[in-house]
């Protein structure tokens, strides 16, 4: 299993991570759809070659094809939006939030999935990029659909995690190379 090999590749120093790796991941109370696209949605978003390496085939193994596509294409276009409105939201001089953002984001209304399987992978992107904006948005649309704060707790605990096991991997890369 990848994740065990993931797991086995956090350095001592990081145990706390190794052990929030296997019950974000192993023990979540997520349907298999949500769980898997939430991970590989966030694998991507971290940026860290060695945890999309290890945990994208799992994903695509879990994932029906179209789900599959759906949790990369929720990584995609949040990386664009996560930007956007994070700069717009940063910037002092309201007029920014009057002006049309003229940015394709069809996606997001068609995805090719259940609507609130894709905003939770796009919450948890959003979580990893710091997009505060975009994250009271989609957690407003997951609330107004029904979904409880315990199950976005779960799409951003597994945000956290992966973020946290990318950078101390990548670094150990670094430092060991």
């Amino acid at each position: 299993m990848a994740l065990d090999e993931l797991k086995s590749a956090v350095p001592d120093y990081a145990k706390d991570l190794k052990l929030n790796l296997g019950s974000v991941i192993g023990n979540s109370d997520l349907p298999q759809q949500q769980l898997w696209g939430t991970v590989l949605a966030c694998a991507i978003a971290t940026r860290s070659p060695r945890v999309l390496r290890e945990l994208e085939p799992e994903a695509k193994a879990n994932l029906k094809p179209e789900a599959y596509t759906a949790a990369k294409s929720a990584a995609a276009i949040m990386a664009m939006n996560n930007v956007y409105y994070r700069t717009r939201h940063l910037l002092s001089d309201p007029e920014y939030g009057n002006l049309r953002a003229g940015l394709r984001m069809n996606v997001i209304g068609n995805p090719g999935v259940e609507k609130v399987d894709f905003e939770l992978w796009s919450l948890a992107v959003s979580a990893i990029n710091g997009c505060g904006m975009c994250l009271d948005s989609h957690e407003q649309v997951l609330r107004k659909a029904g979904v409880d704060r315990e199950t976005i707790q779960e799409a951003f605990k597994i945000a956290s995690v992966l973020q946290a096991v990318g950078a101390t991997l990548d670094a150990e890369a670094v430092l060991e190379g």
